[in-house]
């Protein structure tokens, strides 16, 4: 799947219910249809890129990109970065989503947390962005749980 997203109403068929990696090319299509309101759905190597990019924008700190084609089922690549108080993350959580829409028409399929909990995950599909309290991050070493992906150089 090309990495496409949306809060779009009609995703309230069965398509929903099932992770995209597992639906079949026609499926995709409606899928890619549903979440996308750009004509080109940005790849997801693109889309995990553009948000590294938008977080740095608002001064997230260590932002990292893994590539893990290959080693995760649930998605493609992982975009990390840490906030250092409530307001820095809600800030970073807000300009990554408003960066992807404005400039790809994506939107995220579903995101879970809130910068009360100190770590949000933003759900594009083909790029799962974790923005992440310092502490939090510290904690749970999400790179080391990933550390068979291969880290993207993303930076200008």
């Amino acid at each position: 799947m090309q990495g496409v997203s949306g809060s779009n109403p009609l995703c309230s068929i069965s398509l929903v219910s099932q992770s995209p990696h597992t639906l079949d090319t026609a499926s995709q299509a409606v899928f890619l249809s549903l979440y996308t309101t750009s004509p080109m759905a940005i790849a997801g190597k693109e889309l995990a890129i553009a948000c590294a990019r938008a977080a740095e924008e608002m001064q997230a700190e260590d932002i990292r990109v893994l590539d893990l084609t290959g080693v995760s089922s649930l998605t493609d690549f992982m975009v990390v970065c840490s906030g250092t108080s409530l307001p820095h993350l809600k800030a970073v959580m807000r300009d990554v989503e408003k960066e992807v829409i404005e400039k790809y028409g994506v939107h995220t399929v579903n995101s879970e947390g809130n910068a009360d909990s100190r770590w949000v995950v933003m759900d594009y599909i083909d790029v799962m962005v974790h923005i992440m309290h310092t502490e939090l991050r510290n904690l749970y070493g999400l790179e080391d749980l990933w550390a068979a992906g291969k880290e993207v150089d993303w930076a200008e």
